[in-house]
């Protein structure tokens, strides 16, 4: 099997299971290795910040901490959706900064092995493959596996 993950992943087993948390953009699900995650919470008052990029819709105070909001569907160049009562908030680690990623709904965590994950063609449900670290093939369905390192270049992490 081809080695698909970032730079900052170990290489897959072909017999490792990966523990994913799935997500919905759209008709799209997506998953994130659990490890990523720090927690999910329900939306929030999102306070805007002036001269922000597109894709950040500000900024909030999650237990006195103020952590950056990023709109997942803006930032992988998917249309903005309104937010409704299943709408969510992923907050991760990414090198050491706590940010958030506003996804549509959040599914479940799955177990999957990863001999049934494959590298990303060119484009997958319109995202571009920088973003994706594989698809893994489920009986009936696509998961896409975000690479969440991937998704903010280094001075985009810098600014945040």
């Amino acid at each position: 099997m081809d080695d698909f993950r970032s730079d900052t992943a170990a290489p897959l087993e072909r017999d490792e299971i990966l523990q994913l948390v799935t997500f919905r953009l759209g008709d799209e699900e997506f998953g994130v290795d659990i490890h990523a995650l720090q927690e999910i919470i329900r939306m929030m008052t999102i306070t805007r910040v002036p001269k922000a990029p597109s894709f950040v819709e500000g900024v909030v105070n999650l237990r006195g901490q103020v952590i950056p909001i990023i709109d997942l569907r803006k930032r992988i160049g998917m249309p903005s959706a309104v937010y409704d009562k299943t709408t969510r908030i992923i907050v991760v680690q990414l090198d050491r900064k706590t940010v958030g990623f506003v996804v549509d709904a959040v599914g479940e965590v799955r177990r999957i092995p990863a001999r049934v994950v494959e590298p990303p063609p060119p484009i997958v449900a319109g995202i571009e493959s920088e973003y994706i670290e594989g698809v893994g093939k489920l009986e009936d369905r696509l998961l896409i596996l975000l690479d969440l390192h991937r998704l903010l270049s280094d001075d985009e992490r810098a600014q945040l």
